[in-house]
């Protein structure tokens, strides 16, 4: 007789009824090596990819199942198409079995010879790991040498990621490419179109583009029929220094039959010969591109002892600021101004006394040396130069507010008094324009001020002119074109004890005597370090309550504010340089020399609320 086994119960355990779960620890590993031995034997294969490409064709099987976990493109192509035959043409039969094998193993082998290969089946699919693993495995092999061949072959295969990475790379690294390798000059006529009219192009001057367009030219003489003037109008000819105009091009005889040539050659010459015009001419040839406008420095100001010391340095083209060197000066509240070849650093204080030193920084010879001492200790004084001479203006001396101007004339090394201010004043701000020297805003013993004036060396004398329209002190001033720019600061008065920030700024015209307020920027700020580039505003740290790292750029003509990456570290009071890149590469600051102990030094005061 047969036991009936579905009669069989076990006992239920009311004390522990819990159901017993089992589970296979490698079950997954497991399954992968099941799926991958049933392909290598076409076991239960339900798909068969025939890969058509130059007239060789070769059959790959594999399991729908499985290769549509690859991406929905495989999953739809499935469902479009029952039958098990699946024709794929221009597709390299390796590359594409080596994605099979990744859907079912998770690992594929990426080399030189293959990775283009399974990066166009990749995107023919939207395999987005196996886009991006290529991709990454391309970026880290770009060099000079090869990018442009890489950028050609990527295009042809409409490798979209790609193309745009590469792209970059060669406007990031031109001027290296155009010096150490020949693809470049294979170029299309629209890729060095897009080149020559591109801000980003990365290259020391504009006389490497032009140069550059030259060779590319003479690599296939019919490219001087076909697009010498369209691609000669994208030089920035303006830009270019007069004595290289005369000399490389103005004498070059292939220009000489073109008339838009010789015009454009012309413009250029009357923006070096007529520069009160320049602004009239203003154009996309005379503004600079990202790589030649240099670099701008910030350094010093008052901040954490710990980052006093550092030198900030910010790359136009990268939008980027990082630490560039260390100095090893205590000073802050300084003033400081580049003079030709030189950077001249005044006076200031060291948290212990107020000084009157000078150290004075050699691009060429790259040392610092100190210069003769002010006859006066100032901090929170401020600089200006005309013809060649500086002027340090105003200031603290620790007991009593300002009025005094010394000039210090380079060739004689000597300082003199000049005329003195009509207010006494300290956190002033100073600038140049049209051979007159303003002092605008700071602060007297009760309040901060609205007055402006300014001083006209040939007659040794102070004039008052049209003040501000808000009382500013720490105010950052700096001049334009043909203006006068006062931007943020603080109002502060004894009586009240209140303090107010800005965050506007307003334009002095000189030809009306008039201020007018600009846009406002991003907080209430003073203490802003200020420079000009590109004929735009750049301002950077400042106080807002608390110490800030915030840069932002002012354009003169839209009238706009706009954000850029901020200081690594937060500063007040900074000093703000542009070094063009003739001069920028040369700023190394080494350990700055010892003070000469016999200068004048006196005790700092403060008999004041800390405002910034």
């Amino acid at each position: 007789m047969s036991f009936n086994h579905s009669k069989v119960t076990l006992p239920i355990d009311s004390n522990n009824d819990i159901e017993h779960f089992f589970s296979k620890s490698d079950h997954s590993s497991y399954l992968i090596t099941k799926f991958s031995s049933y392909l290598r034997q076409g076991f239960l294969c339900d798909a068969v990819f025939i890969c058509n490409n130059e007239q060789i064709k070769q059959r790959i099987s594999a399991h729908r199942l499985i290769v549509s976990i690859l991406s929905d493109d495989f999953r739809n192509l499935f469902e479009n198409h029952m039958q098990t035959e699946i024709i794929l043409h221009d597709t390299d039969a390796d590359a594409f079995e080596k994605i099979i094998l990744y859907a079912y193993e998770g690992h594929l082998e990426i080399d030189s010879n293959n990775v283009i290969k399974i990066l166009t089946i990749a995107y023919k699919f939207h395999i987005t790991e196996i886009i991006e693993a290529c991709c990454n495995f391309i970026k880290k092999r770009v060099q000079p040498s090869n990018c442009v061949g890489l950028y050609r072959l990527v295009l042809d295969h409409n490798l979209v990621d790609l193309i745009q990475i590469i792209w970059h790379y060669i406007l990031d690294n031109f001027s290296i490419i155009i010096e150490n390798n020949r693809e470049f000059l294979e170029l299309s006529s629209d890729e060095m179109k897009r080149i020559l009219a591109s801000d980003d192009v990365n290259v020391e001057s504009e006389e490497k583009i032009y140069e550059a367009l030259l060779s590319w030219l003479d690599y296939d003489s019919n490219r001087y029929s076909d697009h010498l003037v369209e691609l000669f109008s994208l030089i920035r000819l303006p830009l270019i220094k007069r004595k290289y105009l005369t000399d490389h091009i103005d004498t070059n005889e292939k220009f000489e039959k073109k008339i838009a040539c010789q015009m454009l050659i012309l413009e250029a010459m009357r923006y070096h010969l007529a520069p009160e015009k320049r602004l009239a001419m203003k154009s996309i040839r005379t503004k600079p591109r990202k790589a030649t406008l240099g670099a701008l420095y910030c350094f010093g100001g008052i901040v954490s002892a710990r980052n006093q010391q550092t030198i900030e340095k910010y790359d136009f083209l990268n939008d980027s600021w990082h630490i560039d060197s260390h100095w090893n000066s205590r000073r802050s509240q300084f003033a400081c101004i580049r003079l030709d070849r030189k950077l001249y650093v005044c006076g200031g204080q060291d948290g212990i006394k107020v000084l009157n030193t000078t150290e004075i920084y050699d691009f060429q010879a790259k040392n610092w040396t100190m210069g003769p001492s002010m006859l006066t200790n100032r901090y929170d004084l401020s600089i200006g130069s005309i013809d060649g001479l500086l002027y340090t203006i105003g200031g603290h001396d620790g007991r009593v507010i300002l009025n005094t101007v010394e000039r210090f004339d380079p060739t004689t090394s000597a300082w003199a008094y000049v005329a003195s201010m009509i207010n006494a004043r300290f956190t002033l701000g100073v600038a140049v324009l049209e051979n007159r020297i303003y002092a605008v805003g700071g602060e007297d013993n009760s309040r901060s001020l609205r007055e402006a004036e300014f001083f006209e060396p040939h007659t040794n004398r102070w004039s008052q002119c049209a003040s501000m329209l808000k009382c500013r002190a720490g105010v950052a001033v700096i001049s334009c074109n043909e203006f006068l720019y006062a931007i943020g600061g603080y109002e502060f008065s004894t009586i009240n004890k209140n303090v107010t920030r800005y965050n506007d700024g307003e334009r002095y015209d000189p030809r009306c005597n008039q201020w007018t307020l600009i846009t406002s920027y991003s907080r209430p700020k003073c203490g802003l370090g200020i420079v000009v580039a590109d004929n735009k505003l750049y301002i950077a740290g400042g106080f807002d309550g608390k110490s800030s790292n915030e840069m932002e750029k002012y354009d003169t003509e839209t009238n706009q504010w706009e954000k850029c990456s901020p200081l690594v570290v937060k500063r007040v009071g900074a000093c703000l340089i542009h070094l063009p890149n003739s001069i920028h590469e040369s700023f190394n600051l080494p350990v700055l020399p010892q003070e000469n102990k016999n200068h004048s030094n006196i005790p700092l005061q403060m008999n004041r609320p800390i405002l910034f």
